[in-house]
């Protein structure tokens, strides 16, 4: 059998080991600034909440939308019925009658003074008072369809329509209720939603307008909402100067709220400042008997420093996992197994 020689040997022995240091590069520590952020609650709001409101009094005849009910601008959502509208309707019908026979006389009275007239056997001026009597019949007539017109806007009034798009959040009246011209029918959030946020007065000078915030998945538990590296991105778009009762207000646009309830809560993770942290890639760490070490390469060759571990980052720069005791800046670190 053919034995392979001593260099032979050595090449593969060596090939391993330079592929290793190759794939196990030091990782430098420095200290990078950080966001600072503070977990608040956010209340989805409407920038705009409409009333429908009747525009006539009277019984409240149907109610055809309930709450969370989605209108469209002009829908009807109510019909208000006045009776004493039928009332005057019929009374305007029997004037406009009574107006039109008039005119008729009117005109038949017109026709033979004119013919008179021609004949010589009337006078002039009883022409001009024949023409007067028709003028005068004409504009009652037309006086008396305007009225009749006023009535029939009036009774199409009863219908209440959705002053614009949206979803309604409130009924406060059933059928059969008695209200007035005026009175609200149905409140409707026509959006866009947006989310208020309430934070202590200590962070009033670190919010500001442009800000960027991380909205977590809806809910209003950690393990519901997720955490700041798989939240969703939001800006801050209005903060508001007056501070109540120890709070700063401030709203944030974000896209995606439109099946949310109105004050409905949601986790919001808000950058308060930043500081200076030691992070390192989590591939660089090795846990031994529940404790985490980390290779620090020295003059006098590698040790293993046990560290203790916090909060996982996830940025640009990729995913890292912050150092709270164990390292200093500058430290280089090599790959397990280095």
């Amino acid at each position: 059998m053919h034995l392979p020689s001593l260099a032979v040997l050595a090449a593969l022995v060596a090939a391993p080991l330079a592929a290793s240091a190759a794939a196990a590069e030091d990782f430098t520590v420095r200290l990078e600034q950080v966001p600072e952020l503070k977990a608040v609650f956010g209340e989805v709001e409407s920038r705009t909440v409409v009333p429908a409101r009747a525009r006539i009094g009277g019984t409240l005849r149907t109610v055809s939308v309930t709450e969370g009910s989605q209108v469209k601008e002009g829908d009807e959502i109510a019909l208000v019925v006045d009776d004493k509208l039928a009332l005057t309707l019929n009374a305007a019908d029997a004037k406009i009658k009574e107006l039109r026979s008039q005119l008729e006389n009117a005109r038949v009275e017109l026709d033979r003074t004119q013919q008179l007239v021609a004949k010589g056997v009337a006078s002039q001026s009883r022409l001009d008072t024949g023409k007067t009597q028709f003028d005068v019949a004409t504009n009652q007539v037309t006086a008396a369809e305007a009225d009749r017109a006023v009535v029939l806007q009036r009774a199409r009034e009863g219908a209440v329509l959705a002053p614009a798009d949206g979803r309604v959040l409130t009924v406060p009246v059933t059928p059969g209720s008695v209200v007035l011209a005026g009175d609200e029918i149905a409140r409707i959030a026509s959006g866009p939603y947006y989310l208020r946020l309430s934070l202590p007065e200590r962070h009033a000078a670190d919010i500001r307008e442009g800000g960027t915030v991380r909205i977590g998945r809806r809910g209003i538990t950690q393990d519901t909402a997720g955490t700041p590296a798989t939240a969703r991105l939001g800006r801050v778009v209005k903060v508001y100067p007056e501070i109540t009762a120890g709070r700063v207000m401030a709203d944030v646009e974000v896209d995606g709220l439109g099946d949310y309830f109105v004050n409905e809560r949601t986790l919001v993770w808000v950058e308060i400042g930043r500081r200076a942290v030691l992070a390192i890639p989590p591939a660089l760490v090795s846990t031994r008997h529940g404790i985490d070490y980390v290779r620090v390469a020295t003059p006098r060759g590698a040790l293993d420093v046990p560290v203790v571990l916090g909060a996982r980052l996830t940025d640009a720069a990729g995913e890292r996992v912050e150092v709270l005791t164990g390292l200093a800046d500058g430290d280089k670190i090599q790959a397990p197994g280095h």
